[in-house]
């Protein structure tokens, strides 16, 4: 599934907010246990910042599921 999330004029968002507005998680607290047990890649990379500052242009995937940051 690739779907997009737009910015609407912010600089950034945080990534554990991404996932759970974008439905990839319930919760703040499943959010961060997946970015830290390394289910979370950023720009192809693992990465287990949860509050990774992700711009436009950014591309976040967990489990198949993949976010294009616009």
């Amino acid at each position: 599934m690739n779907e997009k999330f737009e910015l609407e004029g912010s600089e950034f968002i945080e990534l554990a907010q991404v996932l759970k507005i974008m439905g990839l998680v319930e919760t703040g607290g499943h959010a961060k246990i997946v970015i830290q047990e390394g289910h979370v890649l950023v720009n192809g990379k693992v990465d287990t910042r949860r509050r990774a500052k992700l711009r436009s242009g950014d591309i976040v995937e967990l489990e198949g599921q993949i976010i294009e940051i616009v």
